[in-house]
């Protein structure tokens, strides 16, 4: 009975996908004059910078906000790239996962604020966050590569579609996970909605919407070979050529330079989150001076509150 029948949902995507690109052909080439001109100058930039000063740099990073023995393991696995022949080709994915990460996130958190204030499209978007996690990354590749042909352009927009639905979901968890109480006595003290939603709701979500981020970094790195596939420069594109010549060396070293970069940026992403959580940091360390510093001032200031209670009280004392 339902051998003959066939809906060409294919044949009308296509159709559709063929009008918006005529339609839009300005805007596409806007969008994609943009993200190429920032993402190959901040690519071009980061190779040009001496490799040890670039090494030093990401050792501070991760010393400033996590720790100094991340600083020290970035120092080994970065020369670790280099000793491998992979570091220009790491400083192309780093670029790529940064511009992609930025652009995902302005996305990610607007979207997220408002789903947490409106059910209803929190009802409506969260069908969209499904298709949009669970559609294959090659079709957004396909799709990349449809708008905006190859290179760095299709790598950057196939990365934000895969990896911006964690970013919102877990902004509209962070905000609607604040306590209600706080939100109220915020209210109490006539807070506007705005002041409400900077002054509290998203600094106590700051450590889930981090984690959101941190999601978006790394599924941003899962699609460095997917981004290669579409001729960005990187080691994604390593990895194709690798699998392509069945090159097992090259293979290897290119996936492991992923995963160094990976492993640095899930440290540093996770520590942003709850700063407080890593003593052993720069912040930390700057946070506790500045605490104690704050504190004793405090104790100089009510000691010098006292000691004047105590000298007008035997003032008194004398006068009477």
């Amino acid at each position: 009975m339902l051998e003959n029948f066939h809906l060409p949902i294919g044949d009308w995507a296509d159709v559709a996908l063929d009008w918006f690109n005529d339609t839009f052909t300005w805007l596409l080439d806007f969008i994609a004059d943009v993200i190429g001109f920032v993402v190959e100058g901040l690519a071009d930039g980061l190779a040009s910078v001496p490799t040890l000063v670039m090494i030093a740099i990401l050792a501070v990073i991760a010393w400033f906000f996590r720790s100094w023995q991340l600083a020290i393991g970035t120092i080994i696995t970065m020369l670790l790239i280099v000793g491998m022949d992979q570091w220009e080709n790491a400083m192309y994915t780093l670029a790529l996962i940064l511009v992609a990460t930025v652009i995902a996130v302005v996305i990610a958190v607007p979207v997220g604020i408002a789903a947490s204030r409106s059910d209803t499209f929190s009802a409506i978007l969260k069908p969209i966050l499904d298709f949009m996690q669970t559609m294959p990354a090659f079709i957004y590749l396909l799709l990349a590569v449809v708008f905006f042909h190859i290179g760095f352009v299709p790598g950057v927009f196939a990365t934000i579609l895969f990896s911006v639905a964690p970013g919102v979901r877990m902004t509209e968890l962070g905000i609607r996970g604040v306590d209600s109480e706080t939100v109220e006595a915020g209210k109490a003290f006539g807070a506007s909605p705005g002041q409400i939603l900077r002054g509290i709701q998203l600094p106590l979500a700051m450590p889930t919407i981090m984690a959101g981020v941190n999601q978006v970094i790394m599924l941003s790195l899962s699609m460095a070979v997917v981004a290669g596939m579409a001729g960005a420069d990187g080691l994604g594109k390593e990895v194709i050529a690798a699998i392509t010549t069945l090159n097992i060396p090259q293979g290897i070293e290119a996936g492991l330079g992923i995963v160094f970069l990976a492993v640095f940026l899930d440290r540093v992403t996770a520590a942003l989150g709850t700063p407080s959580d890593y003593a052993g940091s720069l912040l930390g360390t700057i946070t506790r001076r500045r605490a104690a510093a704050r504190n004793a001032r405090a104790d100089a200031e009510a000691a010098r509150v006292a000691a004047e209670a105590e000298a007008e009280k035997a003032a008194t004392a004398v006068r009477l």
